[in-house]
Parts: C-alpha cells; sequence; structure tokens
C-alpha cells in the first residue's frame, strides 16, 4: 500500500527544488487536492447528484515574484518542459500541455481582475496521474489559490470553482463537469459533499468516523476505445429525457421509466434506469453516511457498480476483478462495500472499510488482482481531506 508524504514535507521538498531551479528560495505556496467520487457517476450530466470526497492527495505549488516580463513555471514531473508565457490577456494553449491548466487559470483570473504579475512557480504533485482522480482539477484550482495569493484578492469559492471548469473546457478541451473543481475548492476535512450538479449547492455530509476508512485502488490500466463511448452514453441520455418528455433524467423517476419501456429503445432504458436509480442511491447513500449506517452506504456503493456494469456498461474486467476481490471481505470481516469511480473502463475502484481491515484488505487485493492480472494495482488509503489553500512559508 503507497502512502504519500504530508502536505509540510511536500512543501518542503518542492521549495528545496524550486531554489535548485530559479537559485532562490520561494515566497508563496498553495496546495489543492485530489478526489475520488464515493457514488454518484454519470449523474452529473442529467443535472443529478454526486457525493465525492477530497483525498490526501494533492498538487502543491511554490512560487515567487519576479520583475521580468514572463511567468516560468517548472514541474518536477516533466523537469525538462518549462512553461514560459506573458502574464497578460492574450495567453494562448500551447506546448506543453500539462502547462495549458495552469495558463487556462490564470487568463479567467486576468478577465475577473485578479492579476498576478510575473512570477516563477514549481508544480509538484501526489495525485496519481490518469486514473480518474482529478489531477487536472487539483492543478488549476491550486493554481487560482496561487494567483490569489500573488494578486493579495480573493475569490468568491464557487466562483473560483468555475472559473477552473471553465479553464478545462477553453485551454485543455476537456468538457468536464462541475465536480472535480468544487470538492477540490469547497472540500472540507472529515466530510464527503453532497453536490446537486442542476444548483450547484453542496451539502457536506459526515465522514470523520476513525473507525472507518476510504480505500482507493488503481487497476492502472485504461482500455483505449474508438467509439466515443462518452458521447454515446451522453446522447441516450438525452434521448431517454426528450421521449420521457423531461429535461434530463434528474427529474424522472422509476415510475416513468416503467411507464415508458415500449417506446424507449432497450439501450435506452438501460442507461437511463443507471442514472435515475444512481440518483436515488446518492442521496440515500449521503444520509446513510450522516447517520453513520455504513453497511446501507456500502451496500448502495455494490448496487451503484452492478448499475454501471449491467445497464451502463462502463466498466470492464479489472475494476470488477478488484471489486468483488473486496466484496470477499463481508461487512463482518471489514468491507462495506466497494464500486468503480470515474468515467470507467479501467482508472480506479473505492471501497468503504473498516480502519482496522485496511492493510489485510489491500494486501488482499493487491495479490489476488496482480496474481490474475500480472499487473500490479496501487492501492491507498485515505480521509477526506481538506480543500485548497494557501500556505505560510
Amino acid at each position: 500500500m503507497s502512502t504519500a508524504p504530508a502536505i509540510a514535507d511536500q512543501v518542503r521538498s518542492a521549495s528545496e527544488q524550486f531554489a535548485l531551479r530559479f537559485g532562490r528560495r520561494p515566497k508563496f505556496a498553495a496546495v489543492a487536492p485530489g478526489r475520488v467520487n464515493l457514488i454518484g457517476e454519470h449523474t452529473d450530466y442529467n443535472d443529478g447528484f454526486v457525493l465525492p470526497m477530497a483525498i490526501e492527495r494533492q498538487t502543491v505549488i511554490v512560487a515567487d515574484r519576479v520583475n521580468g516580463p514572463v511567468a516560468r513555471v517548472a514541474s518536477t514531473a516533466q523537469p525538462d518542459a518549462v512553461a514560459e508565457f506573458a502574464v497578460d490577456g492574450l495567453l494562448q494553449p500551447g506546448a506543453p500541455r500539462w502547462a495549458n491548466y495552469v495558463k487556462g487559470v490564470i487568463a479567467g483570473c486576468l478577465a475577473t481582475g485578479l492579476d498576478p504579475g510575473p512570477f516563477d512557480a514549481l508544480v509538484d504533485s501526489t495525485v496519481p496521474l490518469g486514473g480518474g482522480l482529478s489531477s487536472s482539477a487539483a492543478l488549476e484550482v491550486a493554481t487560482a489559490t496561487l494567483v490569489e495569493a500573488l494578486a493579495n484578492r480573493r475569490l468568491d469559492p464557487v466562483a473560483k470553482a468555475l472559473l477552473c471548469q471553465q479553464a478545462e473546457h477553453q485551454f485543455a478541451g476537456m468538457p468536464c463537469g462541475i465536480m472535480d473543481q468544487f470538492i477540490s475548492v469547497l472540500g472540507r476535512a472529515g466530510h464527503a459533499m453532497l453536490l446537486d450538479c442542476r444548483t450547484r449547492v453542496p451539502r457536506m455530509v459526515p465522514l470523520a468516523d476513525a473507525s472507518v476508512s476510504v480505500l482507493i485502488a488503481n487497476t492502472n490500466v485504461k482500455h483505449e476505445l474508438t467509439g466515443g463511448e462518452y458521447a454515446q452514453r451522453r446522447a441516450q441520455c438525452e434521448q431517454a429525457a426528450k421521449v420521457l418528455g423531461v429535461k434530463s433524467l434528474r427529474d424522472a423517476s422509476a415510475g416513468q421509466l416503467l411507464a415508458a419501456r415500449d417506446r424507449l429503445e432497450p439501450l435506452a432504458l438501460r442507461r437511463a434506469r443507471h442514472v435515475v436509480s444512481e440518483i436515488a442511491r446518492t442521496t440515500k447513500a449521503a444520509d446513510a453516511m450522516s447517520a453513520g449506517d455504513w453497511a446501507q452506504a456500502g451496500q448502495l456503493m455494490f448496487e451503484s457498480h452492478e448499475s454501471l456494469r449491467e445497464d451502463f456498461e462502463v466498466s470492464c474486467d479489472e475494476l470488477d476483478l478488484l471489486v468483488n476481490l473486496a466484496r470477499e471481505f463481508a461487512p463482518k470481516r471489514g468491507v462495506y462495500g466497494a464500486r468503480m469511480t470515474g468515467g470507467g473502463f479501467g482508472g480506479c475502484t473505492v471501497t468503504l472499510l473498516a480502519t482496522d481491515a485496511v492493510k489485510a484488505v489491500s494486501r488482499h487485493m493487491y495479490d489476488r488482482y496482480k496474481g490474475q492480472t500480472g499487473i500490479e494495482p496501487s492501492i491507498f488509503a485515505t480521509k477526506p481531506a481538506a480543500g485548497a489553500q494557501v500556505i505560510s512559508l
């Protein structure tokens, strides 16, 4: 099971690397976490609910102002690719690609009158790349938080999250929903967040019981698909909503689906059945967690995975294997529930379990998964972390 350095240690290490690269110590530091979605998958673009939590893996940016005309941004992940650009209203996407997330946020901040001026910065992240844990949103939100510190002005938290989302749309070309940026900005230690994707109103859900942990297991596979599966599923959901006569599947009920089963194409019916049932599961899971009913919350997670596998068809053999390995530890052995998390076809699973079972479950999942697939999974436990913050140096 992998561990990550504490934020203070990560900031210290990043500051030392900044000094080696730029010849002086940084004076500013900002941090923003990645996230895992506990339940509520493919519900966001249907105006539904999601239940993410910030994780104890984060992106740190350390920086200092400069007198020169440009910003220089380096990354510990790609030490040979330094991005240099003028900090003005003419920012455009370019190379290196990872810097587009930074430039997009700065462009958005400049449009609101938040001007950081030229600066040197170094990015360091412990959020796994490509695993569906929102490394991109962590970078965007850390950048916005750094700009706040450099400009000595705070953004409204919701406006900050939306600004970061727009940066990803416009500079990275990724039409993401609002969940990732919202939880990275608004996350609260010891809490998950039930987010209404229609109203954008969050509700904090207590998840501070020391006897309960969250285990994230990365399959370390990502199946390459060529059929535009995400776009297909979104279109199928929109088709079902049109047949049902509702604005989105958020407004549909299980009864309406049953009554319309002869008018809906079988595939659209299955897609809609997942979304309608997943929205209901998500709000029920939030209530169960608030009440400390971990068994009920976990059962809803198992049901979510089955629905994603059978009705939405976005799981894969590796995800199913990790969920089934977790399921072998019944509640009496410490596991309450597990499911795939993220868009699907690879990436991670999330397991809700007793803290004292973390080591045994992790070892079981690692050994059996590697034995059956030949692939080493990346597994770590986490508690709900705090959202973005400025770190004093």
